[in-house]
């Protein structure tokens, strides 16, 4: 990957910096390109010239820095695909013209395809920062989310704290474990001292950032029927009424998607590590219940109690410990009961109404398309080694749902 990165390194600037490589079942390089080493020419007809000079017409594995549209609107890496059998693939970034899914897209057609690291991705983005930054996949098109960055509110409560850590230390430590573990190593603090204080900053920057959050800004506010969306993904799950189970939701932010799914359920139990956010759901459905506490440590609730437990956009937030969260959520479930968990998969472009799918890439003001789905495929192994079965995919137009039911 960082060979590949170096290599578009030497493109001109001008263009695309975009490198490619194809290399052997031991490890060995087969052959090299980049964009713009010939003149006029793309990475993939440079790439496509030495294989046929080499006679090489399989490869283990290629890496690329960037999935490239051609002029024409084909994707140069579905080309090299038709003419060379490839086990695996590696990619750092969807091209920066990408505004949605296309179905001749390999990375999306194909399934499980291997991403390039944050950090390497960070490094793809300053090597064609000018592109990127004239995409509609730079969120600062999104007031909200360019000015409310978690890293940020959490680097700067905890300095507050008297732990001076840097926005790229918590980038680098984005797991609440880990970035505890960084505090205890650099100011010799207790571990349970350190775990205090990342817990109360994250408790700050998400209440800060979700507590009264504007919708307008919400990429749901270009798709008003996505409580159907919702409602369909129960159904396909359940055949028993919202109004009749036992509900637990976990993650409520502002309250606004509890309150448009679960005003008429009298059986339901919200939690949320921030508390702005159950005070305003406590108002909404005064019959419900409230524990201030995180995804990943349910201990105030018993194991085996609930019908349904939901988490809409909390499974995809920053430092958060998906194995821990899924596994207590199959703790607090009935056997055979449904659980729901979404990840948000787009940002509103404000100034034009319409989506910009994908996650934020950490650190960055940038929209990765591929995300979302690396995200929810990174859920559903969790959600499995957890213990629950039947699990489903559904995709829409603003997030991807994932369901399933506990063994």
């Amino acid at each position: 990957m960082n060979y590949v990165i170096g290599i578009a390194q030497r493109a001109p600037q001008s263009g695309r910096r975009v490198g490619v490589a194809l290399v052997s079942e031991h490890n060995e390089l087969i052959c090299s390109a980049f964009e713009g080493e010939a003149r006029g020419a793309s990475w993939y007809r440079i790439l496509r010239r030495r294989m046929q000079e080499l006679g090489a017409f399989s490869a283990h594995s290629v890496y690329l820095t960037i999935n490239t549209l051609s002029a024409a609107g084909s994707f140069e890496l579905a080309e090299l695909l038709k003419e060379v059998r490839i086990d695996r693939i590696y990619i750092g970034l969807p091209d920066p013209a990408l505004m949605s899914y296309l179905d001749d897209d390999p990375v999306t057609a194909r399934g499980l395809i291997h991403r390039f690291p944050d950090d390497l991705q960070r490094q793809i983005l300053e090597q064609n920062r000018h592109f990127y930054a004239a995409s509609e996949q730079n969120i600062e098109c999104n007031p909200h989310y360019s000015a409310h960055r978690i890293s940020e509110a959490v680097s700067t409560r905890l300095k507050s704290k008297g732990f001076a850590l840097s926005r790229s230390d918590v980038n680098a430590n984005r797991g609440r474990i880990a970035l505890a573990s960084l505090i205890c190593q650099r100011y010799g603090i207790e571990c349970k001292d350190a775990d205090r204080a990342v817990n109360d900053a994250l408790s700050e920057a998400f209440d800060a950032k979700y507590g009264t959050y504007d919708y307008a800004y919400d990429a749901r506010a270009a798709n008003l029927k996505w409580t159907d969306d919702f409602m369909s993904v129960y159904r396909s799950s359940s055949t028993r009424s919202l109004s009749t189970v036992n509900i637990l939701n976990v993650g409520v932010g502002a309250g606004y998607e509890a309150a448009a799914l679960f005003s008429d359920c009298p059986q339901i139990t919200f939690v949320d590590i921030a508390e702005r956010g159950l005070t305003n759901i406590s108002g909404r459905i005064p019959s419900s219940r409230t524990v201030v506490s995180s995804a990943e440590d349910l201990s105030a609730l018993p194991e085996n109690s609930y019908d349904l437990y939901v988490s809409l956009r909390t499974y995809n937030s920053s430092f958060f410990d998906t194995s821990a969260a899924a596994s207590e959520a199959h703790r607090v479930l009935k056997p055979g009961s449904v659980i729901i968990v979404s990840v948000a998969n787009g940002f509103l472009y404000t100034q034009r109404g319409c989506v910009a799918p994908g996650l934020i890439i950490p650190g960055t003001d940038f929209v990765d398309l591929y995300r979302g789905m690396d995200t929810a495929n990174l859920i559903g192994a969790e959600l499995d080694c957890a213990g629950f079965k039947d699990i489903r995919m559904f995709p829409t137009s603003t997030e991807i749902y994932l369901s399933a039911v506990t063994t």
